[in-house]
């Protein structure tokens, strides 16, 4: 079976360093950023398509713009990729939410994958007029997505739960083909939901001893109702023709993390409610030494940025080679970004998507196959 791989669409700004945000830590970046403009973010989604990224993740938070509203427009510009929305089930509610991506599916021929987020971070969600503790909202997306996939598959539900209320609910149009539903979490609350109502469980980029744990529990967890899921990974990469050239720029956005900054973020990120977000700066601990956790796995990115905070590092065949690795363990798709996102797209589309195609690894969306390129026409 052919790996998947996606994209991002960075709502929050792109640069040439890091752009921080997410669990609560302000959108950041030192140096001149790019605003996340549906001209920009159409020209990453265009060359992400051309590229062969089956779809493109885009995030959800204060910290950024609205992801249905902005993939919708994108996908306006585009031709076959797919938008991974991300959005949190407490703010809309579930009728409207199974409405809203039966139309987005319609309306795009289909491109629509959805990337259910729970919310880690009370004083957030209580900034959004949602009050629930962390494990009453795990609840309620259990109920959430239990109506929602009623809906798209034709039924008319009545559900009087705990947190949400449904009476004669139904579709007037169901979604063709259904979106399916990706859906991450560390905790035991989060493995429940995802083991009853995923399609793909996610996890943040842990080296590969954590992630084979992860999908050995979630497996167990699924085989419980019968089901079975799909495994992705949500990393950063930084790849270059040698090894050298790809550690001297993650040493050039070390660089660019100022003390103060590491220290606020890190403060901020110790007070997340997320385990996934706890498992992540566990692994750097705040320090900016042994951040290479892993061969060719750096959790540098996580100093200034919340969520995902680790990149795989190295030369494009280093780089297929971790992906390989993590392959083995279960892990069939692959949500990647970098700084830029533009440029380092096609780093790795040029670089390593074709390694990994004469690995008999990976084919592209469209059915050809580009041969490794020996130079990408960007400089770092």
């Amino acid at each position: 079976m052919s790996l998947t791989f996606h994209w991002f669409l960075p709502t929050n700004g792109d640069s040439r360093h890091v752009v921080g945000g997410g669990h609560g830590t302000p959108a950041t970046a030192s140096g001149r950023d790019r605003p996340p403009t549906v001209a920009y973010l159409s020209q990453i989604a265009r060359a992400a398509e051309d590229l062969g990224f089956t779809g493109a993740l885009t995030p959800t938070g204060a910290w950024c713009e609205d992801a249905w509203l902005t993939t919708a427009m994108v996908s306006q510009n585009s031709e076959r990729l797919k938008f991974l929305v991300a959005f949190r089930p407490g703010f809309v509610s579930p009728t409207l939410a199974a409405q809203m991506a039966s139309t987005f599916q319609r309306q795009t021929g289909g491109r629509l994958l959805l990337n259910v987020v729970t919310g880690g971070e009370s004083h957030e969600q209580r900034a959004y007029g949602d009050f629930l503790d962390k494990d009453a909202r795990y609840r309620r997306t259990g109920e959430f997505l239990h109506i929602v996939r009623d809906l798209w598959d034709g039924k008319s539900v009545d559900l009087h739960g705990e947190h949400l209320r449904v009476e004669d609910a139904r579709l007037s149009r169901v979604p063709d083909p259904v979106p399916e539903v990706y859906f991450g979490g560390s905790s035991p609350a989060a493995g429940e939901v995802a083991a009853r109502y995923a399609d793909v469980y996610l996890t943040w980029g842990e080296p590969p001893a954590q992630v084979a744990g992860k999908i050995a529990w979630i497996r167990r967890l699924a085989a419980e109702y019968g089901r079975t899921l799909r495994f992705g990974i949500r990393l950063h990469v930084i790849t270059r023709d040698s090894s050298a050239q790809a550690w001297a720029e993650a040493d050039r956005l070390l660089d660019g993390f100022d003390p103060e900054t590491v220290q606020a973020v890190q403060a901020g990120l110790a007070r997340s409610e997320s385990e996934g977000q706890q498992r992540m700066l566990a692994l750097h601990g705040g320090s900016r030494e042994s951040l290479e956790i892993h061969p060719n796995l750096w959790a540098g990115i996580g100093l200034v940025r919340g969520g995902a905070g680790t990149a795989l590092v190295g030369s494009h065949d280093e780089v297929a080679e971790r992906i390989e690795e993590y392959h083995a363990l279960g892990i069939e798709e692959f949500v990647l970004s970098g700084y830029p996102h533009l440029e380092e797209a096609y780093w790795f589309g040029e670089g390593v998507l074709p390694r990994l195609a004469a690995r008999g690894l990976w084919t592209h969306p469209d059915g050809h196959a580009a041969a490794p390129s020996a130079q990408v026409p960007f400089a770092s």
